[in-house]
């Protein structure tokens, strides 16, 4: 499905058609970087999964009857991963997620390795911060740092991800992502992501800075929905890329370098 999803952005060069066109080299160029973005971003995706796989707290509740409650019906829906309740401190306990060594599927994605959520709080306050470092999402392990604060005046998600760009070798990135409401979307545990934030993606000529907008991913999907990656790449060209819904899995992204005249495409997400 990945290499179906970037075939159509291999054909920019012969869809395009207009008087100030990206040039096949700036085409390939495009192409290049928009996969390594595309497979740094679905490395976040699965941090975030990870952290929807619990339910967002209940605020008013004891934590430990919460986390009880919580643990009993994640094995109930994953039940290829085991969860534990352990006690921390007098305000603070951790839930243990493990999963097999030959991997567990979840929404599309492979889990293996095991994740330590830890509670702080409760009832009028409640910070959650998840360690992913032992975790690895279809192959690759996780340097993240995901949580989410509530039951304050908004309720906070975040995730800071960082690793090897999955099959580019040499190419590494960091992305400090945020998820805000919006209205008809869940936050977490739905079916729908929509990520905000700065990132960069380093490999051998350079760091490109990334900034993701609105960026919507459906649950099972490997490229975003719509909303709009902008990079600004090491050698001072500007790529937008913004992706629009057509039918179900369909989809088509406008393709910005520059000043030049945008080439639209379509995708299968």
């Amino acid at each position: 499905m990945r290499r179906i999803a970037f075939a159509a952005l291999a054909a920019l060069a012969t869809t395009a058609c207009g008087d100030n066109l990206p040039t096949q080299e700036e085409i390939d160029d495009a192409k290049a970087r928009v996969e390594r973005l595309a497979a740094s971003t679905h490395q976040v995706r699965g941090a975030f999964e990870m952290l929807g796989l619990m339910p967002v707290y209940t605020c008013g509740e004891p934590r430990r009857s919460f986390l009880n409650h919580a643990v009993e019906g994640l094995s109930a829906s994953v039940t290829c991963a085991t969860a534990r309740v352990q006690a921390v401190d007098d305000v603070t306990d951790s839930v243990v997620v493990s999963f097999p060594s030959n991997g567990c599927d979840v929404h599309g994605l492979r889990f293996t390795g095991r994740a330590v959520l830890e509670y702080r709080g409760g009832e009028d306050l409640m910070e959650m911060k998840a360690d992913l470092r032992e975790l690895a999402v279809d192959g690759q392990t996780l340097q993240a740092k995901v949580g989410y604060g509530t039951c304050s005046d908004e309720t906070r998600l975040f995730a800071e991800v960082e690793g090897q760009v999955p099959g580019r070798e040499g190419h590494s990135f960091h992305i400090n992502s945020t998820v805000g409401k919006r209205d008809g979307l869940p936050i977490i545990g739905g079916s729908s992501l929509v990520f905000d934030g700065p990132g960069e993606l380093t490999g051998p000529n350079g760091t490109d800075r990334i900034t993701l907008t609105s960026l919507e991913y459906e649950v099972g999907n490997y490229l975003p929905k719509e909303g709009t990656a902008l990079v600004e790449t090491a050698n001072g060209h500007r790529l937008s890329f913004a992706f629009q819904p057509v039918l179900w899995r369909v989809g088509k992204v406008e393709v910005t370098v520059d000043e030049k005249d945008p080439v639209t495409v379509p995708v299968v997400r």
